[in-house]
Formats: structure tokens, C-alpha cells, sequence
């Protein structure tokens, strides 16, 4: 029963990022020309992101009762990914490091072989992550989206050694943690 509570009041709160009524801040994010406006939920992020909770700590309500923040060193992209993580995927990875979801493939959404014979690996990964850090994974990958029959997509990289990729992987998931998630609990 508190699995089915929890997992219901995970799933309302992405509702949230796209309900604006009760929004009490705005963030800036992105450089010019790629620059968006995304309204949140102050208490929420700070209780979520002890990187927000620092940054919102010294930020004072405007006359018209919200804060505004500008986040120029993330890309929109990956700020809506951190959001939609943060509100929806929280509670199951509350006491983890977010570089534990490399070794969680339920949102996977697609294989990688990486490697030539016999030093070949496949890894599974989240494609939208691999295709807003990295512009030559985004052309590689553009043409390889999930079919409709729920197929994770594939794509070969033979010249790339698995040791690499593993870093590579790593260091993408990295990023983001260092961001926003570290510390979350």
C-alpha cells in the first residue's frame, strides 16, 4: 500500500512542471540564443536539490512575489531532464548517487556496442542524455529513435574501446549529478 501511495504521488508531481498557477519562481536557463523560462515550485526544489536550496538561499522575492534565478551554464535540454528526474524519479533513488543510473536500465532507451572483436560490450543508456551533452551522439543517434514496437534502438561504435565509453558514460551522468543532485538526500 505506501508503494502504490508513493508511486501515484511520484507521478502527480510531473503534473507540476506544467501547471504555472502556484509556481513562486522563475529560471532563467541557457545562453542566447537557446534561453528558457521555466516556472517551478520554490519549496519543492529546494527540498529536492541542495544545489537549487544554495542558489534560491540568497534570492529575494521580487514585488510581485516571485524569484528569479539565471542558469547560463546548462543547457534548457538537460535543465527539463534534471526537473522531470528530480520530481519524478526522487523517491526511488532518494539514498543513491544519480551515476547509480547507469546501472539501472528501466529507462533505458537505448543499446550501445562499443568495441571490436573480442573486446566488445553493449551498454544501455538514456538517449536523450547522450544526445543533449554530446552533438557527434546526437547526429549518431538521431536516426536510430525507439521503434513503436517498444524495441530499444541500437548503434555499433566499433572503433571506440568499451573502457572509454564507460567513461565517457560516465562522465555525461557526472555532470548532471554535480549539477543539481549531489547530496540529494
Amino acid at each position: 500500500m505506501p508503494t502504490e501511495f508513493f508511486s501515484k504521488l511520484s507521478h502527480n508531481y510531473i503534473e507540476l512542471l506544467k501547471d504555472d498557477e502556484y509556481c513562486d519562481i522563475t529560471i532563467e536557463v541557457g545562453e542566447d540564443p537557446n534561453v528558457k523560462i521555466f516556472r517551478a515550485h520554490m519549496n519543492i526544489l529546494c527540498y529536492r536539490s541542495p544545489y537549487l536550496r544554495r542558489a534560491l538561499a540568497s534570492n529575494k522575492k521580487n514585488d510581485d512575489g516571485l524569484s528569479h534565478i539565471k542558469l547560463s551554464n546548462v543547457s534548457p535540454e538537460i535543465f527539463q531532464i534534471i526537473l522531470e528526474l528530480n520530481l519524478c524519479y526522487k523517491s526511488r533513488y532518494a539514498s543513491q548517487n544519480y551515476i547509480e543510473l547507469l546501472k539501472d536500465d528501466e529507462y533505458y532507451d537505448i543499446t550501445i556496442e562499443v568495441g571490436g572483436d573480442p573486446n566488445v560490450k553493449i551498454f544501455r543508456a538514456h538517449m536523450n542524455i547522450l544526445c543533449y551533452r554530446s552533438p557527434y551522439l546526437r547526429r549518431a543517434l538521431t536516426s536510430n529513435r525507439r521503434n513503436n514496437d517498444n524495441i530499444l534502438a541500437h548503434i555499433k561504435f566499433p572503433n571506440i574501446s568499451p573502457e572509454i565509453f564507460q567513461i565517457i558514460l560516465e562522465s555525461y551522468i557526472e555532470e548532471i549529478n554535480q549539477f543539481v543532485f549531489a547530496n540529494i538526500v
